[in-house]
């Protein structure tokens, strides 16, 4: 029997697979080569919110510590705006090659989706670094407030429902939240102020104008505000005799705000284990320690694993507690 002879034809299909092939391995090859080769040029760092605040000042200060350890120098880009969404929007779309990272507290991240149209991201969309610190909320009053604790608050407001008024950063923010929550587990009612950050609250608290505020303790490091209760779950270092909201009834309260370092999903392995180790090495700086100490706070470091879990879970607790107070897509 006569074999059919081979032709050029025959040929083709074998070849262009050859060449896909061999296209798919010199690439990989590059990939390979470029991750282990990082950084060769400037990283960029993506702080969500306007220059001057608390999280970028910590965020320039382990910007620094990461250009003293790679050898490149480490930009820090402030892209604020829709309560720090679009940052986290710019660094959730950017090539995953490690020149590119964020700094910022997870809120953005764990909140926003529920609460902002055109959000482009969800809690899985980043790659995560480690946790740098926390931004620990308080309830705090005016110096001459006649609440002299938490208690005489309650009581207040048990007596009066929905007549004491509250200031807090904005709709859907941790202050919000926290109370609200703090409201629903104490059968509580307050009337909410949304501000646009802690200056302009704060300004109206000491005016007299509000029964309460709930600001970061990194604003009111050094002022005249009396602290009633923390929301975190141990007591802060700077105020050890205030009470925690847990301490006071609430038995799943909202959580400070996780700050950390973030990449987009999908970093080589070579590239997020440099940066995992060199962002291990910055909370140890003590430049960085001193910028987190200058914002009323304290070093909370956490592995990137020990991050990404944390932020998966309080994205998941937020969504069913903004659900739940009725707060979602307003």
């Amino acid at each position: 029997m006569q074999t059919k002879k081979e032709g050029v034809a025959d040929l083709i299909p074998a070849t262009r697979t050859t060449w896909l092939v061999l296209s798919m391995l010199v690439a990989s090859s590059h990939l390979g080569a470029t991750a282990q080769n990082w950084p060769t040029r400037p990283i960029e760092m993506i702080i969500p919110y306007a220059a001057g605040g608390g999280v970028d000042i910590v965020g320039r200060a382990v910007a620094g510590s990461l250009s003293e350890q790679f050898g490149q120098s480490v930009a820090v880009v402030n892209r604020d705006g829709a309560g720090g969404t679009l940052g986290f929007n710019v660094l959730a779309s950017a090539t995953p090659d490690g020149y590119t990272l964020g700094a910022g507290p997870t809120t953005p991240i764990t909140s926003s989706p529920y609460l902002i149209k055109g959000v482009r991201y969800q809690a899985d969309s980043f790659d995560y670094i480690c946790q740098v610190f926390e931004n620990v909320f308080a309830i705090a009053v005016e110096p001459g407030s006649r609440f002299n604790s938490a208690k005489d608050l309650f009581a207040a407001a048990t007596a009066n429902p929905g007549r004491l008024n509250y200031g807090h950063a904005g709709h859907g923010s941790i202050p919000h939240l926290s109370v609200e929550n703090l409201a629903e587990a104490l059968k509580l009612k307050f009337q909410p102020a949304p501000f646009r950050g802690d200056p302009p609250m704060l300004a109206v608290m000491l005016k007299g104008d509000l029964d309460f505020g709930v600001p970061s303790l990194a604003s009111i490091r050094g002022q005249n505000f009396r602290v009633l209760a923390v929301f975190d779950d141990e007591r802060h270092p700077t105020l050890p005799d205030v009470p925690t909201a847990k301490e006071l009834g609430v038995a799943t309260s909202v959580p400070p705000g996780y700050n950390g370092i973030y990449a987009p999903k999908g970093l080589p392995s070579q590239v997020r284990k440099a940066l995992q180790d060199a962002c291990s090495k910055a909370v140890q700086n003590d430049t960085v320690a001193r910028a987190i100490g200058n914002t009323g706070q304290v070093v909370r470091y956490l592995t990137g694993g020990q991050f990404e879990a944390r932020t998966a879970a309080d994205f998941t607790f937020k969504g069913e507690l903004i659900r739940r107070l009725g707060l979602a897509g307003q």
